[in-house]
């Protein structure tokens, strides 16, 4: 099969690439580099049925080009993490509805299956947890910039259904819930990749307001068995699947698994909202994906723990070059 990936050098495209390449299919990525990184990809180059082109989701001739090729699209070019949401508004919204657009009208033309990735903030301030896929969006006043993103995904969403629903264009909707591991960066506010770094090096570990805010990690690998599963399985198509663990978790105890697996002395340092992110700033509550509905198409569960997550995400990072050289704790 050949596989084509936008934001194929992001943090899960490259992943997702990865997983394709191992079974023997031919992958295409399309990456601007925005927010992916051509160290993502870097070991893939000399693959010989590997492709990636440096091109902006826009660009609607490459993507069409890319799209001829290709038996499957997956879409995973996005404006992402919440300080680039946050400082950049208008590259979000443009980045998000507006390649999409693009990525359907290219696919339709020769009704190529399209997988989207959309995200759990979509549920927004919703308090009918965990999370339904056919559950209420509740997002906050347009005046929060914060809710920019998860409308934008929403849109997504309505038009990538609607190209199915009018023109029967096979497309598969994913809720990606939190998802960590390898390669990911902390540079636009990802929690986890931003705590362990701040633990290997003993600078403070910054929690973003209380710290009782929730949220369910889930390991890369996990999530890309799921889409790969969904791609897969013809009755994905026309549907909306969460994907994501619910092994929910308090950003403070967090903070606190990564000191103690790092064995680091960092100390825990709270930051309102406001100063992170400036005045007005909402943030969900709790975020916990209901996962009944993809585990019934696929048998999808979670194989990997938080613990094991974090252990991950550590070893990476200590491995990486810049990382520090403190010794790993000795366990027990």
């Amino acid at each position: 099969m050949r596989v084509l990936i936008t934001g194929g050098a992001g943090f899960i495209g490259s992943h997702l690439a990865d997983a394709y390449l191992a079974r023997g299919d031919e992958v295409f990525i399309l990456d601007d580099l925005s927010t992916g990184s051509i160290d993502n990809i870097r070991h893939l180059r000399e693959r010989p049925n590997f492709h990636y082109t440096i091109e902006s989701v826009h660009h609607g001739p490459t993507v069409a080009e890319l799209v001829d090729q290709c038996d499957v699209v997956f879409h995973l070019a996005a404006a992402v993490g919440v300080r680039l949401i946050v400082e950049s508004p208008v590259r979000t919204i443009e980045t998000n509805v507006h390649g999409t657009e693009v990525v359907l009208a290219a696919a339709n033309k020769k009704k190529k299956k399209v997988l989207v990735a959309s995200t759990s903030e979509v549920y927004g301030l919703s308090e009918a947890v965990p999370f339904r896929e056919d559950g209420n969006l509740v997002l906050g006043a347009t005046s929060k910039g914060r809710w920019s993103y998860a409308c934008s995904k929403a849109i997504d969403e309505f038009l990538a259904l609607a190209y199915w629903r009018e023109r029967k264009l096979p497309t598969i909707l994913v809720r990606l819930f939190n998802t960590v591991g390898p390669r990911q960066t902390g540079q636009y506010g990802m929690v986890v990749p931003t705590f362990v770094k701040q633990a290997l090096t003993d600078r403070p570990i910054t929690i973003h307001g209380d710290g009782d805010q929730s949220r369910c990690f889930t390991d890369v690998s996990d999530v890309v068995a799921a889409l790969v599963g969904l791609m897969d399985h013809p009755g994905a198509v026309g549907e909306v699947y969460n994907v994501g663990s619910n092994e929910e978790v308090t950003i403070r105890q967090l903070a606190e698994r990564v000191l103690k697996l790092t064995g680091s002395s960092s100390e825990i340092v709270h930051i309102p909202y406001e100063q992170a992110y400036g005045d007005g700033f909402e943030d969900m509550p709790r975020r916990v994906p209901d996962i009944a509905k993809i585990h019934a198409l696929i048998g999808y569960q979670p194989k990997k723990s938080l613990d094991q997550i974090l252990e991950g995400v550590i070893a990476y990072f200590r491995d990486a070059p810049s990382a520090p050289t403190r010794p790993a704790p000795i366990a027990g």
